[in-house]
């Protein structure tokens, strides 16, 4: 393990330490690189702790102990682990030991009064796993390690701190310490702090920001008194009520993912605290894709634990938003009520439970009425008073809403008017707290009333704050005019030219083979035809369309012309990839439709339609099939065609354009272009085609756009919604000067081993990898947009296309050389296309997993392909390294051996003492005993045999080895590893493996045992031994015993 630290990052690191120990009061526990038994649980700091609370000393063994064992096992993964260590963490150990009993709770972390907690810092934590790593800062409270923290110098991105994060919870690495871990960090002085949980991909980590939104308190810590944004945040942050109150109320399990509040919904959620109190009404206006939903669920944690008799009711207006609230809240681990009919709501509100309703806003309105009342401001046909006194008497006589309710309005810009929102507060009281939430801004029109309803904001976040921010992607906007090519063949072709200028002559001579079909399409007078020939064209060019990993929706004007799309899209290679999501019944041929001018004809045109498109489904499970498959396999369901439905309340991250071919404004045309700006690994902007001239103007300077469909918003309010696709020039430029950046010291730029042994260092690798897929997304960019390829000469294009192959080239043979798995996987199949689609090149085939060294057919095939001996030397420790950290908790002793002589031929090379060729002999010879299994460990005669014995004899060696004479106790040391292999093997049952209470069972099994041995052979082995040997043997055995 490198045990060096940069200058510069020590500079940076000794800063932050002074920070925390003399501003933040922090007490600094020293440099714990040489620390011998370093953990994410220091037994010492928190039972003083716990001490100083009062607590018995009986009571903090048996809270100690069992926090231990669940920060100790990882049968269930890490996701478990952590879960159930912050259940710990936030509610108390109980140290009960009869389930009859009276329930004796002991806490770890005083919530309520932060500054009774000890607050700990240490550096250079030493933790020893499969490979040891040393984390930078690790922050304690209480003895428990709570926060990791990476730092790196100016010069290099904060994302190299983001991905040593990730790589170090992975199995090989120190997976065990991140169980108490609640927050990781990453940061330099130019890039701020970053941050994340367990298992959040790179993608998804989140840069600290204070204020964030408006209004927002003033910062402790200011830009003013901290100019440096590092310094800054990490005093913001980790001010120690902060740092409590993030981890207790910020912090969620959600549905199998570990999820933290992003800046915007932590400051939304503290502005709307002194509200929620004082019961003032407000709006919370987040826009689209920031999190809406998740902040309605913290809002709704917080308002249940801190204000007494507390009820939440979650009304919405449309039933596919109701449905999705209530998954939403399900998956958090909320039991959520969905009221399905008006006295189903009426019930649960008259009773005290439950404490969290969902509900459709119409569910209010008296069933009577049928359609005469309607929602948002719209005409109705009855007075509000008269409206207001029939719902009055068709309530039960004892009908009182019971508790102190607070009531969140979704999309609060369709519902803050109507009679049926009177009817709502008439029904709940007038003590209720209505707080609206919206992801568009409000109209000039609706602003006035939107704030007589709900009172003013209570935190704005909008869209250009959001995209510079990393919250939401950026959109590119396009306006195609399909009329410009008709009725003239030289149009037409050159139509084509435009449309594949930035292909290879392969790529292009594929799709002239196919032009024949879409050429007739195009050639027609029939719109319709055109505009999906230029989709399918799309279908074929553009990197996500035509990898599989994206997908798109087309915005028909009505149900009629939607089902006309899938009728031409069934004479093309999308047949059987696309289908229609409307509001339209099927089962019957007399439905009228929505859209004004549509006859009888047309309504036996859709019924046919819709008959050979859903088969033998009915229309409602058709269209749960099509949504999942569109999330699920991009691939596969490359279309949706749309006309109303879906536009809102549809989270699909992949969608990676919208086609727009309906008149649409104001608050739909915004929601419709936000089904693209959802961040997805591998997905860096979204596309908006625009085939209606919707937005007449795009300054692209100014990141501003006016026109007729957005006319109606303030400015101000709309800014940085989409920006003009010539912005990936310049994206292009820079991308392609990093990359070359990193080689700089390299001397011949075109010495490919030369490059290759710089590349050894598994951070410049990492570094390597990513700028090499940053170029390669700038550079597909501009190769899919017919107008920022323009802006380039041929002579540039061909300098990045070749730049890229040659790139391409290293990068697989250094994958290849340190099997390596660390690349950004997300981006193999955009890395493919581009090179199949955009250059004539053959033999870079992308790789995504490193081949098993057992393999030795497929071993011998890669060894083949590297050039220099050293390469495959490098290749074969790559491998073999691998396999040892993924196998070793398996039998830790004998795999250990095999790492030993690795790391002496590594050593010897590196000092001249063998030649390249007798190192690449010795790796070989390594490689064959690993692959026989053939080791120098001797085992006892008793134990020969039983693998798992043996492997249990390795752990207990290993421990024991500081504390006994291990040659003269041979014998019973056997017999433990015997008796060990007998407990485990009693309770190797059925799910035993995340079954914590068999796992209790088992460490109490080998405790008795020592209890046993120490009577009868008078061999004591100290407590702290015992539970290392437990705490292995339970490693292993999850490993063996499946």
């Amino acid at each position: 393990m490198d045990t060096t630290i940069g200058a510069k990052e020590r500079v940076t690191q000794n800063r932050l330490i002074g920070l925390f120990r003399r501003v933040l009061k922090y007490t600094y526990l020293g440099n714990w690189e040489k620390r011998e038994s370093n953990s994410n649980v220091e037994e010492e700091y928190l039972t003083a702790y716990l001490a100083r609370r009062g607590y018995t000393d009986k009571e903090i063994r048996s809270a100690i102990a069992k926090f231990k064992q669940a920060a100790g096992s990882l049968g269930g993964g890490l996701y478990n682990a952590n879960k159930e260590v912050y259940t710990l963490l936030r509610y108390g150990v109980n140290v009960q030991a009869e389930v009859t009993e009276k329930k004796k709770m002991v806490h770890l972390i005083d919530w309520a009064n932060p500054m009774e907690n000890d607050f700990q810092i240490a550096e250079e934590v030493t933790i020893h796993g499969a490979s040891d790593r040393r984390p930078d800062l690790v922050v304690y409270v209480n003895g428990i390690a709570l926060a990791v923290i990476e730092l790196k110098r100016s010069t290099v991105s904060a994302h190299e701190g983001i991905r040593q994060n990730i790589r170090n919870q992975q199995d090989g690495y120190i997976p065990r310490f991140f169980t108490t871990i609640q927050l990781l960090f990453a940061g330099n002085d130019t890039e701020g702090l970053h941050y994340g949980v367990i298992k959040t991909p790179e993608k998804f980590w989140l840069r600290w920001k204070e204020p964030c939104g408006e209004p927002c308190a003033k910062p402790h810590f200011t830009t003013e008194e901290y100019p440096n944004e590092l310094d800054r945040s990490v005093l913001q942050f980790f001010e120690p009520a902060r740092l409590l109150e993030y981890i207790h109320d910020f912090i969620i399990f959600d549905g199998g993912v570990k999820k933290a509040a992003r800046p915007n919904q932590y400051f939304a959620i503290k502005a709307a605290q002194p509200r929620v109190r004082n019961k003032q009404n407000g709006i919370i206006w987040h826009s689209q894709g920031s999190g809406k939903s998740l902040t309605m669920i913290w809002l709704a944690q917080w308002i249940r634990e801190n204000v007494e008799d507390a009820r939440v009711v979650i009304i919405t207006d449309r039933d596919e938003l109701d449905k999705q609230i209530e998954n939403g809240f399900k998956d958090a681990g909320e039991q959520i009520k969905r009221a399905t009919s008006g006295d189903k709501l009426i019930g649960m509100l008259n009773a005290a439970e439950p404490w969290l309703i969902c509900s459709l806003i119409h569910k209010f309105g008296n069933k009577n009425d049928g359609d005469a009342i309607s929602v948002g401001g719209k005409k109705a046909t009855k007075s509000l008073d008269l409206y207001l006194e029939e719902l009055a008497k068709s309530l039960p006589a004892d009908f009182r809403a019971k508790g102190n309710i607070y009531v969140f309005i979704d999309e609060c810009h369709r519902t803050q008017g109507g009679m049926l929102h009177e009817a709502m507060k008439h029904i709940m009281g007038n003590d209720v707290m209505l707080i609206g939430f919206t992801g568009t801004p409000l109209l000039h029109t609706d602003k006035k009333k939107s704030i007589e309803t709900f009172g003013s904001y209570i935190h704005s976040y909008k869209f250009n704050e959001a995209v510079e921010d990393g919250v939401i992607l950026d959109l590119r906007y396009e306006a195609r005019n399909v009329e410009q090519y008709l009725g003239k063949s030289e149009k037409i072709d050159e139509w084509f030219e435009a449309k594949t200028k930035g292909l290879s002559s392969v790529a292009r001579a594929a799709l002239k083979e196919r032009w024949a079909k879409m050429e007739k399409l195009f050639s027609s007078e029939d719109r319709i035809k055109r505009i999906v020939a230029d989709i399918c064209q799309d279908m074929s060019t553009k990197r996500a369309l035509s990898g599989g990993y994206g997908n798109a929706m087309l915005v028909a004007d009505s149900i009629y012309q939607a089902c006309r799309y899938w009728e031409v899209f069934q004479t093309t290679e999308l047949k059987g990839h696309c289908a229609v999501v409307t509001s339209y019944d099927a089962s019957t041929a007399s439905v009228k439709d929505e859209y004004q001018g549509d006859g009888e004809t047309e309504d036996l045109t859709k019924y046919e339609i819709y008959q050979k498109m859903i088969g033998n489904q009915t229309a409602e499970q058709f269209e749960a099939w099509a949504k999942q498959e569109f999330i699920d396999h991009p691939g596969d369901m490359k279309l949706l065609i749309v006309v109303d439905k879906l536009l809102t309340g549809f989270d699909a991250p992949r969608t990676q354009v919208l086609y727009i071919d309906k008149e649409l404004k104001d608050h739909s045309l915004l929601q419709a272009i936000a089904r693209t700006n959802r961040l997805f690994e591998g997905k860096d902007f979204g596309l908006i085609v625009d085939y209606r001239g919707l937005i007449n103007k795009l300054d692209s300077a100014m990141e501003v756009y006016s026109g007729a469909g957005l006319e109606a918003f303030d400015s101000a309010d709309i800014q940085g919604v989409i920006v003009d696709v010539m912005a990936c020039v310049s994206r292009l430029r820079e991308a392609y000067s990093h990359l070359c950046d990193l080689f700089v010291s390299i001397k011949n730029k075109e010495d490919t081993e030369e490059i290759e042994v710089f590349l050894a260092d598994i951070d410049i690798r990492a570094k390597f990898y990513d700028e090499l897929c940053s170029f390669g997304r700038a550079l597909s960019m501009v190769l899919n947009s017919e107008k920022a390829y323009a802006a380039f000469t041929k002579q540039e294009i061909g300098m990045y296309q070749s730049a890229f192959i040659f790139y391409s080239k290293v990068r697989r043979s250094v994958k290849k050389r340190y099997a390596d798995t660390i690349d950004n996987k997300e981006y193999e199949k955009q890395m493919q296309n581009l090179l199949d689609t955009h250059m004539s090149v053959a033999g870079i085939k992308q790789i995504t997993n490193p081949v098993d060294i057992l393999d030795r057919d497929e071993l011998e095939k890669e060894l083949h392909e590297l050039g220099t001996m050293r390469s495959k030397a490098d290749a074969i420790v790559s491998h073999m390294t691998k396999s040892i950290k993924a196998n070793r908790d398996e039998n830790p002793a004998y795999y250990d051996t095999f790492s030993k002589r690795i790391k002496e031929a590594l050593e010897d090379y590196k000092n001249r003492v063998i030649t390249e060729a007798e190192y690449l002999s010795k790796m070989k010879t390594i490689m064959e005993d690993y692959r026989k299994g053939t080791t120098n460990i001797t085992y006892p005669e008793k134990i020969k045999g039983n693998v798992h014995a043996q492997a249990f004899y390795g752990v207990i060696t290993a421990i024991l080895d500081d504390v006994m004479d291990i040659s003269a106790n041979i014998d019973v040391i056997s017999d433990i590893s015997i008796r060990i292999t007998e407990i485990v093997d009693e309770h190797n049952m059925v799910d035993w493996q995340t079954n914590k209470d068999i796992h209790n069972k088992i460490a109490q099994d080998i405790d008795d045992m020592f209890y046993e041995i120490e009577k009868e052979k008078g061999i004591q082995v100290d407590f702290d031994s015992i539970d290392k040997i437990i705490e292995n043997v339970i490693t292993v055995a999850l490993r063996r015993f499946k």
